[in-house]
Order: C-alpha cells, then sequence, then structure tokens
C-alpha cells in the first residue's frame, strides 16, 4: 500500500552502508567491540535487550566488525514522523511482503529503519518505488 502522503518525512532513504545483525543469549555479555562503539559517535548501531535475548544491528565498519557478517541493506524512512501516525510499517512492509523479501525492522523516536538482505536490495527499492514510495538521496 502506497504511504499515505507523499509528504517528505515518509521519503525513503537506501543507506550506503551494508550493516550486520548479531543475536545474543539474554545473558550473554556484550562483546568487547560493540561495547565500546556505543562508548562513542558513529556510525549506526542498535542495541536491544529483552528477557529473551539481545539483539545487534549495526552499520559495518571494516577491520572493526569482520567477525559479523554484512548481509544486509537498511531503508530509513526519512522522518522525523508524528508519534501519532499509524500503520506506517504495516503500508511499508506489505509491497515487500508480497515480493518475498524479508525484513528486519527497527524503530525510533524520530523515524523507522527497515534492513533487508543485501541481494534484494534492489528488488525492494523497485517494488517499493512501484508501490508509490518516493526514494531520494539522504
Amino acid at each position: 500500500m502506497p504511504p499515505q502522503t507523499d509528504h517528505a518525512s515518509l521519503h525513503l532513504h537506501l543507506l550506503p552502508d551494508t550493516y550486520f545483525l548479531v543475536q545474543l543469549g539474554h545473558d550473554a555479555p556484550l562483546p568487547a567491540p560493540l561495547l565500546a562503539r556505543l562508548q562513542r559517535p558513529g556510525p549506526f548501531l542498535s542495541l536491544t535487550r529483552t528477557p529473551d535475548e539481545v539483539s545487534v544491528v549495526g552499520a559495518s565498519i571494516a577491520g572493526e566488525d569482520d567477525a559479523y557478517a554484512a548481509d544486509w541493506r537498511c531503508i530509513k524512512i526519512a522522518g522525523p514522523m508524528d508519534l501519532g501516525l499509524t500503520g506506517i510499517m504495516a503500508d511499508f512492509t506489505a509491497p515487500l511482503k508480497s515480493a518475498a523479501i524479508p525484513v528486519f525492522a527497527l524503530s525510533t523516536w524520530n523515524t523507522d529503519y527497515v534492513l533487508v538482505p543485501k541481494d534484494k536490495a534492489e528488488a525492494a527499492v523497485r517494488v517499493l518505488t512501484d508501490d508509490g514510495w518516493k526514494f531520494v538521496e539522504p
């Protein structure tokens, strides 16, 4: 389903980096390189701890994150979005589901990030564009 509006906050950016996903046990210590990245400004890094697991998503840094497979690309909804908007993620992921493109989604206060396998990134852009979403340069 196309975006609810053509507002610039709902435009999309295919970010240039590749990304890794790491799942750790709920009680696992964080690897030292990831802890170090949390302590300094830098590229995208998201850490979520739940009672069941720890999920880490990050933009890959050559030589620093070689232990993690950077098999993902990231599509960012431009944002910032009003927290009262509803259905954005459903509208966004519906065409990807129809095209059998897997996603890993993250939300922040300002916006949403959706990772797709890097070998399906071009297809994801095509599918979303065909659905009425607009890609712009970040």
